[in-house]
């Protein structure tokens, strides 16, 4: 290598000097070639040999000079490079015809030999180019050895263009990193062929069988365009293994971060979950938020932010975020502002709590449509703080649905949760409270009042997905509360998706409820992150139980018995039968409410039964 670093500073005199032997050899091989085999040396012949050499020196020279040829970097020249080369050269060559015939230079005698030398030339050069780029790319003369203890055994899953990519860039400045192993690839006939000089050594079914007998650290998973189901069914069979798995994200992704190798991260369990991606009907999305003003509160949290973002890409008049919490509100509000500058965002701190200030949040912004995400969400937390939850959830709810009906909102929109369903807690019995009172409100005014309902989001604040891996990186152990306990799990983008699609069906009145997939179970959702991540759990990671916590149940329901379900125009939503419940119930129902949050000294006990009175189906769960 320090041989290699003296040449370098005399690179370019060393490629001229290339350059000029590539001419002189091809003219003295077309020579040959076009005298059956001989060759003249008389003074005469070579007199014209010698000037034909300078005349096409000079005149290669000055058009590699002219298009910078000489600029380039040699490790990095692909195929690209190499056709400039070659049209290069026979641009050259026509160049060099040209000076002969005009000027009448004593040189070889045809055009066919000079043409012929040319692509002789451009041969040359880029055979001696490529050769060149190989020993720099693969430090052939590198005297120090790679030391193979510090290097990770890859496997890399997917023989297409993004492996190419990832090999191209390991073998260019991270051979000490990576020992590549081999390809994996399901396509039969591409078996023992190569990419990039790395063999495809098997499909699937011989991930495990490679990764043991290769002692593999790393699976790359290079393939970008797959189905879900494919995608789950070989994570699934990498889980089985030790190794750590990182995985190329989709094709949009891919094209806004060029540099591929950058976009590889570690596998999400969006990924092992393999639902399938959701149609919208983006058309009638459009027609209720195009040019209107559209009020979100709760905008700063995990669902409010991102109806936030998929709200401003239909182009409302104005998007108005509300929240109390002003960091959340004031990253979504940087975040919205940058992508969309001609866009007019409201960020407003304020709280549902407060009445007055809503009144003249709406007077002044007139909305269009409300979604109404904020509220106290985490079931341990409202259990401790059970009147926070009742005035947050119930009477901030109340608040915004009587400012939604005073200033003639079009149409409101709750989001709601399966905890909602024969509630176990405080926070599920709160907003089952809130769902009565959209029913209620919605027969009594022209707004019109819905709940969409659904399960755990993946990746929200709470949700014990960024809990797990924070657990892991910290070494352990995972804390699941119960073994059998599941959850139904969405991502956030999915189930925004489907609440903007659900609102195109409303009339007034309805619950929608959610497709949420299959129930997935906690402790399997734990061992899956702990072998993603290249760990074996109860060996490398403990995974802990703690118990149910307070209002924790073992199975979550999307829908109460007694409310029938009805489909939709879409396969993932549903309508459950409105309940019969008057704003007379609803208001007698608060006021009981506000004589608990009156009362001196209440404690959960006194909630619990309050509660209990107001809501029918809410019970406390046997957590022993």
């Amino acid at each position: 290598m320090d041989k290699i670093k003296k040449l370098s500073k005399y690179r370019n005199i060393i490629l001229i000097f290339l350059d000029i032997l590539c001419i002189a050899f091809a003219y003295y091989s077309g020579i040959v070639l076009l005298n059956n085999g001989s060759l003249r040396l008389d003074a005469y012949y070579t007199r014209r040999f010698f000037n034909t050499l300078l005349i096409s020196s000079i005149v290669y020279q000055i058009v590699f000079w002219i298009t910078r040829r000489y600029k380039n970097i040699i490790r990095y020249e692909d195929g690209k490079d190499y056709l400039i080369y070659f049209i290069l050269c026979i641009i050259s060559a026509f160049i060099v015809s040209i000076v002969r015939k005009v000027f009448h230079i004593f040189m070889v005698e045809t055009t066919r030999l000079i043409i012929l030398a040319g692509i002789f030339i451009a041969i040359l050069m880029i055979s001696y180019r490529i050769i060149l780029r190989y020993i720099l790319v693969n430090d052939i003369f590198k005297t120090k050895e790679t030391n193979v203890e510090t290097q990770r055994n890859l496997l890399i899953i997917g023989a297409g263009n993004a492996a190419h990519e990832i090999i191209k860039t390991i073998h260019s400045n991270m051979k000490e990193i990576y020992n590549i192993i081999g390809i994996i690839d399901d396509n039969p006939k591409r078996l023992n062929y190569s990419v990039s000089g790395v063999k495809i050594i098997g499909n699937r079914n011989d991930i495990i069988k490679i990764c043991e007998e290769n002692k593999v650290d790393l699976i790359f998973f290079s393939i970008a365009n797959i189905d879900n189901e494919n995608k789950k069914q070989i994570l699934n069979i990498c889980q089985k293994t030790r190794a750590k798995v990182r995985i190329l994200p989709g094709m949009q992704e891919i094209i806004r971060n060029k540099k591929l190798f950058e976009n590889l991260r570690d596998v999400e369990i969006e990924d092992i979950l393999g639902r399938d991606p959701i149609k919208l009907d983006n058309n009638n999305i459009e027609s209720l938020i195009k040019d209107k003003t559209i009020l979100i509160t709760g905008a700063g949290g995990s669902i409010g932010s991102e109806l936030c973002r998929q709200i401003i890409k239909y182009k409302p008049e104005k998007l108005v975020m509300l929240d109390i919490y002003e960091n959340g509100l004031y990253d979504i509000e940087i975040e919205l502002k940058t992508k969309y500058p001609k866009s007019k965002i409201e960020a407003i701190i304020a709280s549902v709590r407060d009445k007055k200030r809503l009144e003249e949040i709406f007077e002044k912004y007139n909305p269009y449509l409300v979604f109404h995400a904020a509220a106290h969400k985490h079931v341990p937390l409202m259990e401790n703080s059970p009147l926070e939850a009742i005035k947050n959830n119930i009477f901030g709810t109340y608040n915004v649905v009587n400012t939604s009906d005073k200033f003639n909102v079009k149409r409101f929109i709750l989001i709601s949760t399966d905890k909602a369903v024969n509630p176990t807690n405080i926070m599920g019995a709160t907003k089952r409270m809130c769902e009565m009172i959209v029913q209620a409100k919605n027969k009594v005014s022209n707004t019109e009042f819905v709940a969409v309902r659904f399960g755990n989001v993946l990746g929200s604040n709470g949700s014990v997905v960024p809990l797990f891996k924070k657990q892991i990186m910290d070494g352990g152990p995972v804390t699941v509360t119960h073994k059998e306990i599941t959850r139904f799990f969405m991502t956030i983008p999915e189930a925004v998706e489907l609440i903007l699609q659900a609102i195109t069906y409303a009339n007034g009145g309805e619950i929608f409820v959610l497709d949420m997939g299959e129930p997935v179970k906690i402790y399997d959702l734990a061992t899956s992150l702990i072998r993603l991540s290249g760990y074996v759990p109860n060996e490398d990671i403990e995974i802990k139980i703690t118990g149910l916590r307070p209002g924790e149940k073992l199975y979550e329901e999307l829908l109460m018995g007694e409310e029938g379900l009805q489909k939709t125009a879409h396969d993932k939503i549903f309508v459950a039968e409105p309940m019969d419940i008057t704003m007379d119930d609803i208001k007698e129902k608060l006021e009981k409410l506000n004589n608990l949050l009156n009362k001196e000294n209440a404690d959960l006990k006194d909630t619990k039964s309050v509660m209990k009175e107001i809501i029918p189906t809410y019970h406390e769960e046997n957590n022993k």
